[in-house]
């Protein structure tokens, strides 16, 4: 019942801050210290939830060979959905056309962009590893601390009872952290609350999100309609025919994870309270949890490459400039690669679209169409990213315990 209860709060604190944006528009901002210190105290657990589970996650999976086996089965369910969210992107965007008859305003590459031309596949490489985890740590670069825990993890598996006594440290680290995420849901709804309001205040309201929704309302209904294709069809799919689970269940329980995810716009962010939901809610052991979300939060985002397949053909529409099969096939592997690839690079998101337009040289000022809007699509392909994230802890779960555990004897 508590948990029912605070769920209700929750999704209530989305609805009032939406409300509450619209209506006063910037007065809100006197709220927003509020959402931030939310955002913050989330952030605040991050780096050493991730450190301690990939940790007690490798160690939990025992021998090293069930670590590539069980990684193996992650990173190929990471790619099919990308994959899949992609192709959902690049059929819808060519269905309804949302750019054809846009007028392209905007001149000049917008300063967010700035810089972020130069980077290249060998920087996303590079990214992988870190000369100053510390350094990593204070800048939440999130990769080089995941590729270090899970390098350090499997070394101290190999290490014996002295081994054992430091991932039991580790997974001391981990029960306290997840202790301090139960006593942060109770200050969710408000947070929450704070966020949406003070968000759509500094878009300006109800008035302005209209004004700016005239403008490409098209473009963004495509996104959505792709988004909820992929979260309410294909994820669910997956999720029954892998687990035989009910998808409806298990998106309740997920849901104070979603509309954490919606309110934060950040998967990391959310990680602790989406591995509270897949272990407490959804009954995803912990050794799957604590070694595939920290992960997925991190290379998963299939939100995200969904977006940028269509901010693309939407940039081409709206140019005149005809993508033939050819070059839609490089947006599709340009847009995969890249999610899965360049989360080590500060600001991700953009550096991905960078290198998505670059592929079929489309001009960067396109994006500046897009950046009015960006605030709330953003929100919108988090929360499908953690939804992805969280079917694919399940997944991952029956599945190493089918093929590695069982030797594929169900």
């Amino acid at each position: 019942m508590k948990k029912n209860g605070l769920l209700f709060l929750m999704i209530a604190g989305i609805f009032l801050g939406i409300f509450s944006g619209w209506m006063f528009g910037k007065t809100m901002l006197v709220v927003a210290w509020i959402g931030e210190m939310f955002l913050d105290a989330l952030k605040m657990l991050v780096v050493p939830l991730i450190i301690s589970s990939m940790i007690v996650g490798i160690a939990g999976l025992g021998d090293i060979r069930k670590v590539g086996k069980t990684g193996l089965i992650a990173l190929g369910y990471f790619m099919i959905t990308t994959c899949i969210a992609v192709g959902i992107g690049l059929v819808m965007v060519n269905i309804i056309e949302p750019g054809v008859a846009v007028e392209m305003t905007v001149e000049k590459v917008p300063e967010k962009v700035m810089g972020k031309e130069a980077v290249g596949i060998t920087d996303i490489l590079k990214s992988f590893v870190s000369p100053n985890l510390v350094e990593s740590m204070v800048k939440m670069e999130i990769l080089p601390l995941i590729v270090f825990s899970l390098v350090f993890g499997a070394v101290l598996t190999t290490l014996g009872e002295p081994g054992k006594r430091a991932i039991d440290f580790f997974d001391t680290v981990n029960s306290a952290v997840m202790k301090i995420v139960h006593l942060l849901m109770y200050f969710a709804p408000i947070g929450v609350f704070a966020l949406i309001a003070s968000k759509l205040g500094a878009a300006g309201g109800g008035d302005l999100f209209l004004v700016e929704l005239a403008k490409i309302g098209k473009y963004v209904g495509t996104v959505i309609s792709a988004l909820l294709i992929h979260g309410l069809v294909v994820l669910p799919t997956i999720l029954f025919m892998t687990t035989r689970k009910n998808p409806l269940i298990y998106f309740k329980n997920v849901t104070p994870a979603l509309t954490t995810a919606f309110s934060t716009a950040s998967s990391s962010a959310t990680l602790p309270i989406t591995i509270e939901c897949a272990e407490e809610n959804n009954k995803v052991s912990r050794k799957a949890s604590l070694f595939v979300l920290p992960l997925a939060a991190t290379v998963n985002m299939n939100g995200t490459a969904l977006y940028e397949s269509v901010a693309a053909l939407f940039i081409a529409q709206m140019l005149g400039i005809q993508l033939g099969f050819g070059e839609q096939m490089i947006v599709f592997l340009t847009a995969t690669l890249a999610a899965i690839g360049a989360a080590g690079i500060p600001e991700a998101g953009l550096v991905t679209m960078v290198m998505v337009l670059q592929s079929v040289g489309l001009p960067l000022e396109g994006i500046g169409m897009l950046l009015s809007m960006d605030w709330f699509l953003d929100r919108c392909r988090t929360t499908i990213n953690v939804w992805g994230d969280s079917i694919g802890a399940g997944v991952v779960d029956k599945l190493e315990e089918d093929w590695v555990e069982r030797g594929g004897k169900t």
